[in-house]
């Protein structure tokens, strides 16, 4: 007998993914018999769209069905023709698609959908799936076995992959239309989080802002992380708070994880602290793709990332941030650290963080002094090069620290944008002038008044950058940049919302020393960013002593 050979699948290039609209389509993700098709079309009549079925295309195209698919090319080459056809689906108007119940969990196809659609995950339970789906010859993966083990462990691998969609809906034994009423009442109050990239040659990644993040945090971060096993490290202050949600978010998405808490406060940024933590990471028996997650302020973000680039050499790391200063500032760029005797920050690594989640929430529970150490890093930013952010602080500020969550989300998200461009531009502090350096300002004043109160014994770290935009500014005018109206202006600025802005201890020969000790010293020489104006900063490395002195002497500092 001639044997023929069967013949290979068509292929046709995949179309490009549209970079996405206010429009988007809608896609029923979920097992087989979870109510895709039924619901979609109900949806697609109530909103006016075309209704697809990616299996009945699928059978269309080829001219077989997804059984004969299934049996002569097998599963790889059946999914690689369901993605290319979902693409082309999904390329043109927005539709309503009900895929097959493995779609989703094709890496490539769910990245897809991602980027061109809002999901929906109809969740059913077991027993409802098998009362649709029992006795149907297209389903070729019922047909190896005990369809109801088949099932549970179907469900069993792929519930935390379709826990990835937009939004869940459970499916029920009530009639399809009370379930697509239910998915649009979802789709109307869906608020996506704001998707910022950090678009580094080496190392993208992604910063999301939004309310509430930490109740789906597992979906967000196992679309990200390369493994589904992670450390969590927090402090005893946020545990209390946060570290419950989050850890609920995980084991609801298959996430392995355990948690490290640490004591609070600018004293965990310590050779001992990082010592013990290390230790404890490596108790844990991480695998290199096991994963670092950094749940609090700057200090566990900075604390936490070290710990993550220097565990097995480099573990995967994800910030969620949940002071205001490490939400527009720290957790962005991949600064980590830790404090010396000698000066803050001066042990650490560069190290990019595979995402960033930052629920801006979790202010709510955060001391008005703190949400106001935060502000000053965004005040910074309008003077470092943004005159609209400036104005904007002047006019918004007071309503950011009083907890005003509309003003907080859009802080956030116009300091997380500026700090991106900037880390792009500049990811290691290599430009020689004027690329990340500059987000230094204030910050050679800032460190000497940490090291002389004690590193947050009097001072927020946030605080001591306020005083330091201050004397920033006001060296800038001694030095003929700038006009003295602009220091003074950002003072009583800061006065009015409650921040410092003068020295509160220190020599004017101590603080001296301590910039001398600061990591940005070259050739031993102290390097100030300075100001010629709102917007216009720039990096002196010339600037005589006694003019530093002057303006230390100037704002609050001694001669004893």
């Amino acid at each position: 007998m001639q044997h023929n050979p069967t013949p290979p699948l068509p292929a046709h290039p995949t179309p490009p993914i549209p970079a996405g609209s206010a429009d988007r389509s809608i896609v029923l993700v979920g097992l087989m018999g979870s109510g895709k098709s039924a619901i979609g079309r109900l949806l697609a009549h109530r909103l006016g769209l075309t209704f697809h079925d990616s299996d009945t295309v699928i059978e269309q195209e080829l001219g077989m069905s997804i059984a004969e698919i299934f049996a002569r090319h097998g599963e790889a080459a059946f999914r690689g023709a369901e993605r290319r056809i979902i693409g082309q689906l999904l390329a043109g108007a927005p539709i309503v698609l009900a895929t097959g119940g493995g779609a989703f969990i094709d890496e490539q196809t769910r990245a897809l959908i991602r980027r061109t659609a809002r999901s929906i995950w109809l969740r059913a339970p077991i027993a409802l799936l098998l009362s649709r789906v029992v006795g149907r010859h297209h389903r070729p993966l019922l047909n190896q076995g005990d369809p109801a083990a088949i099932l549970t462990a179907l469900e069993a691998a792929r519930s935390p992959i379709y826990a990835q969609a937009d939004i869940v809906i459970d499916s029920t034994s009530e009639a399809p239309a009370m379930t697509a009423q239910a998915a649009l009442e979802a789709l109307t109050q869906f608020q996506p989080p704001e998707d910022i990239a950090v678009a580094l040659a080496d190392a993208p990644y992604r910063v999301l802002i939004g309310e509430n993040l930490l109740t789906d945090a597992g979906k967000y971060l196992a679309a990200h992380l390369p493994q589904r096993r992670a450390i969590i490290v927090t402090d005893q202050h946020v545990a209390a708070h946060y570290l419950a949600p989050l850890q609920q978010s995980l084991t609801q998405n298959g996430f392995a994880h355990q948690a490290l808490i640490v004591p609070p406060g600018e004293g965990s940024k310590s050779i001992a602290q990082f010592s013990a933590l290390i230790e404890d990471i490596l108790a844990c028996k991480p695998e290199r793709r096991s994963a670092i997650i950094a749940l609090g302020g700057g200090v566990i973000g900075d604390l936490a990332g070290f710990a993550a680039a220097s565990a097995l050499r480099g573990l995967p790391f994800a910030q969620i941030p949940t002071s205001l200063l490490a939400q527009v500032d720290s957790s962005v760029g991949g600064k980590t650290g830790i404090n010396s005797r000698h000066g803050k920050n001066l042990i650490g690594a560069f190290h990019q963080p595979r995402i960033v989640l930052i629920d801006s929430a979790t202010l709510r529970t955060l001391p008005r002094r703190e949400r106001a150490a935060g502000y000053a890093e965004i005040l910074k930013a309008g003077l470092i090069a943004e005159p609209d952010l400036f104005e904007w602080c002047l006019a918004h500020g007071l309503a950011v620290i009083e907890g005003d969550a509309a003003a907080q989300r859009q802080a956030i998200s116009r300091a997380v944008r500026f700090k991106a461009r900037v880390v792009v531009a500049d990811p290691h502090e290599q430009a020689p002038e004027n690329g990340r350096a500059l987000l230094n300002l204030g910050h050679s004043f800032a460190h000497a008044f940490e090291a002389e109160t004690g590193y947050g014994a009097a001072l927020l770290h946030g605080e001591a950058v306020a005083i330091g935009l201050v004397c920033a500014l006001h060296l800038s005018a001694v030095l003929g940049f700038c006009p003295a109206g602009l220091a003074e202006q950002v003072a009583a600025h800061l006065a009015q919302i409650g921040l410092p802005n003068r020295i509160p201890a220190g020599s004017v020969d101590g603080l001296i020393g301590h910039m001398r000790n600061d990591k940005k010293m070259r050739d031993g020489k102290l390097a100030f960013v300075l100001a010629r104006g709102v917007g216009q900063a720039f990096t002196d490395r010339g600037v005589p002593e006694q003019a530093v002195r002057a303006t230390l002497r100037a704002n609050g500092a001694g001669d004893v």
